[in-house]
């Protein structure tokens, strides 16, 4: 039987708003996902995934994998809505800057009042999790985290280039929140664990800075001193922290009681390290920057990997 053409007519608009709605809902998704900003999340996931793990060693029939699912899950609630706050915050200025200027609110893809309360949900509701299904210290430093990150760093970027040291503050607190989900206290090793995220932040962030320098400029962002003290203050948040992590990661393995095998692959893994702040205060280019930050993203998970490894 063949199909009558008039149903086939009629059907079309309605095919093609079904598509347009479907696309529609797609785009805001992708939005919406974007505002919480997962490539952080995922290196904040992996930096509490490993402050839980080392704290609890032992057989993996004994492991408390819910609670560690929790964790997670409510990290990631309040740094989703870290994010989205901190770019309801910086909307003007992300605006103006190339790196930023497609992100959704940025954008005018989204409403500000609507992106607020979604940042708000997210951290009421994912410190609310930690609380009731982890703990209360837990939640607190998530908390803590999420306030200093948008109360103390993020208006200090317009006015000093010391907003790099009090971003590495909250920005450090990953491996705290994990080791205190599983022990419900803080013990030195966890301190230990903090200074370490702490340093490598300062290299991390150097080769972001000076890669998009021109858009941090531009936008007014005060992340890098000017003139020649630019050079000066590049080279020593990049090169100090990187020497200090060596001896700092091989006496936390020593804590640990960490085999041979951890000290020898620490010690390359930080001497390549190293090595790329190396190349990047000695060239400072845009190619050195990337090298270095990519060198940055490769370290961290490696080090927390070896740090997770069976003791000896």
């Amino acid at each position: 039987m063949a199909a009558d053409p008039i149903l086939i007519i009629a059907t079309r608009p309605r095919l093609a708003l079904a598509r347009g709605q479907a696309g529609a809902i797609r785009s805001a998704a992708a939005d919406y996902w974007a505002l919480t900003k997962p490539e952080v999340n995922l290196l904040i996931a992996i930096a509490t995934f490993a402050g839980f793990c080392v704290a609890v060693p032992g057989p993996l029939r004994e492991f408390p994998w819910l609670r560690l699912v929790h964790t997670l899950l409510g990290t990631l609630l309040v740094a989703s809505g870290t994010g989205t706050l901190n770019q309801y915050v910086e909307r003007r200025f992300d605006a103006q800057m190339r790196r930023t200027a497609r992100r959704p609110l940025a954008a005018g893809r989204l409403k500000a009042s609507v992106v607020l309360r979604f940042g708000i949900a997210l951290s009421a509701v994912g410190s609310i999790y930690l609380a009731t299904t982890v703990n209360l210290l837990a939640s607190l430093l998530a908390i803590v985290t999420l306030l200093s990150y948008l109360f103390l760093y993020t208006p200090l970027k317009r006015k000093t280039p010391f907003c790099v040291l009090i971003g590495a503050f909250p920005g450090a607190m990953p491996p705290l929140i994990g080791w205190a989900s599983a022990t419900g206290t803080l013990s030195l090793e966890a301190w230990m664990l903090y200074a370490t995220l702490f340093f490598w932040q300062f290299p991390h962030f150097m080769a972001i800075a000076w890669m998009y320098r021109d858009d941090y400029d531009r936008a007014g962002y005060f992340v890098l001193p000017h003139g020649q003290a630019r050079i000066r203050f590049v080279v020593l948040q990049t090169m100090l922290p990187l020497v200090v992590l060596l001896p700092l990661v091989l006496l936390l393995g020593a804590m640990g009681r960490q085999s041979v095998l951890y000290c020898f692959a620490t010690l390359l893994l930080n001497l390549g390290f190293l090595y790329y702040g190396a190349e990047f205060v000695l060239r400072r280019s845009s190619g050195a920057a990337r090298r270095l930050l990519l060198a940055s993203i490769i370290y961290l998970p490696l080090l927390f990997a070896l740090m997770m490894l069976p003791i000896s």
